[in-house]
């Protein structure tokens, strides 16, 4: 049960921290955003963080904060409005920027904590 209730609480979290960044910048730039700082942040607790925590701990911070803030199904909507509207060119690269940009952050994540 415990697991669960990380989870929920790490969601409620992470939507605010989500909606926050939607404010601050506008979709669909905000998704890039939220990718590329929740791929970091993750690699960074899955190398610090992972190896000493509880499975509550890291349900909560997963799934539950880092998996409600980042998101495919935004990216998946902009893709498909941007493809709609004939901007071919600029969905490939959102989609680059959203992939390559998660990827890269992840492995810096992964690196930085490592590091610390």
């Amino acid at each position: 049960m415990k697991p669960l209730l990380a989870v929920v609480t790490g969601a409620a979290v992470g939507m605010v921290l989500r909606l926050a960044v939607d404010y601050l910048v506008l979709p669909p730039l905000s998704t890039v955003v939220v990718n590329v700082i929740g791929s970091f942040a993750l690699g960074v607790l899955v190398a610090r963080v992972w190896p000493v925590a509880s499975p509550a701990v890291r349900a909560g911070l997963g799934p539950g904060l880092l998996g409600t803030f980042t998101t495919f199904s935004a990216v998946a909507v902009a893709l498909v409005g941007l493809g709609a509207n004939g901007e071919w060119m600029i969905a490939l690269a959102y989609l680059a920027a959203n992939v390559v940009g998660g990827l890269i952050a992840a492995w810096l994540g992964l690196s930085t904590g490592r590091r610390s």
